[in-house]
């Protein structure tokens, strides 16, 4: 099942976005080995079955710290196609896995390298997080409102979009080459670099002059009236997002104000004050009641649910957009395709669950798998 079974990618275990990426991999159908560090306690405090980005793939645990450990890896690099490292620069080189060993024993290979500040330039060897990438490509100064300090997007943008799109894009890109050629390659994942592309065309709106540097001004932060979230009635919100003027009219329309004389849309001057009468319109009303009049129409509209609520839209639920996998609700594997559908393979799989299994397909024999355990190699 999935478009990409048949492929088997070696993932180095690490957090955020490399695991993500893995996972969607892993839904398309390839076949994920995670290679696990010993775990120095608890497999985790979290039960697997609500990792959903450990999901769909098998795990195994190596010491790296060995020699033995690094042998290990490259035999399963020598029958895998793409290898997922999650490390800061020259880790996997000190390791004895970097691209050059393993390229050695596998020129069809693909090595996805995953940072957040890439392989090379000043900041490339430092620590950072989601919020530290998003800063420094522009995009966190441009989220919140008028007069009040940047609101980070939760970690969704930099780890996740900007990261494990990003790397599970490159991967595939990777592997259609090295089918095509027959030699792999490195590929260099940066979230900084993810980031920047997501945010391109705010880039080119700023310099076309129809994007301010100020935050809350602009036409897709806040600024605008009718690109927005209003609390309603009974205390929860609702979005709008009619920007072309036909929407706009007829959301007019619906909320009675389209009888009255009223500034023109895109009058910047005036937004603050449509703001105003938008508040008070959406205060007279209840979310669900604001959803019989508005969700369907052409208003762009949508309630704002919870995370509680949203896997049970009626939208979400004809889609069967989020699936159950051993009692935890999660997201579907997307994006979706006719012939050859995505899967959730299993669940987060225990730390070193499957370590003989994938050994055995390697070619490693019976006494091999025992010594290696026997000499602290494998968990």
């Amino acid at each position: 099942m999935g478009p990409l079974a048949g492929f088997r990618i070696i993932e180095l275990a690490g957090i955020g976005p490399g695991a993500m990426g893995a996972m969607m991999l892993g839904d398309m159908g390839a076949d994920v080995i995670r290679v696990d560090r010993p775990p120095v306690g608890p497999d985790s405090v979290i039960p697997p079955r609500y990792l959903v980005h450990e999901r769909s793939r098998r795990s195994i645990v190596v010491d790296l710290h060995k020699p033995e450990g690094a042998r290990v890896v490259l035999r399963l690099v020598a029958s895998a196609d793409g290898l997922i490292d999650p490390f800061r620069p020259g880790v996997a080189e000190r390791l004895g896995i970097g691209p050059d060993p393993c390229l050695a024993v596998n020129k069809r290979l693909v090595y996805a390298r995953m940072t957040g500040w890439g392989q090379d330039g000043p900041l490339a060897s430092s620590a950072g997080h989601d919020i530290n990438y998003i800063a420094l490509t522009g995009l966190l100064h441009a989220i919140g409102r008028a007069s009040e300090p940047p609101v980070p997007p939760l970690n969704v943008v930099g780890d996740y979009g900007g990261g494990g799109l990003l790397l599970a894009f490159g991967v595939v890109c990777g592997l259609v080459e090295a089918q095509r050629t027959g030699t792999g390659q490195v590929v260099d994942a940066a979230m900084v670099d993810g980031v920047a592309l997501l945010f391109g065309f705010i880039f080119g709106q700023h310099a076309a002059g129809l994007w301010t540097d100020e935050r809350g001004v602009n036409l897709l932060d806040s600024g605008a009236p009718f690109y927005n979230v209003y609390e309603t009635s009974d205390g929860k919100y609702v979005s709008i997002g009619p920007i072309e003027p036909r929407f706009y009219a007829l959301l007019l329309e619906k909320v009675g104000l389209a009888a009255e004389e009223l500034p023109l849309q895109m009058d910047r001057r005036r937004w603050p004050d449509m703001k105003r009468r938008f508040e008070r319109i959406f205060k007279t009303r209840t979310r669900d009641e604001w959803c019989r009049m508005l969700e369907g129409t052409d208003v762009c509209f949508a309630p704002v649910l919870s995370i509680r609520e949203a896997p049970y839209h009626p939208h979400a639920q004809a889609r069967h957009a989020y699936v159950d996998v051993d009692g935890s609700l999660q997201p579907a594997p997307a994006p979706r395709f006719s012939r050859t559908p995505g899967l959730v393979q299993s669940a987060a799989p225990s730390c070193g669950a499957d370590g003989d299994e994938v050994l055995g397909e390697c070619g490693f024999g019976p006494d091999e798998i025992e010594a290696l355990h026997r000499n602290g190699v494998l968990g």
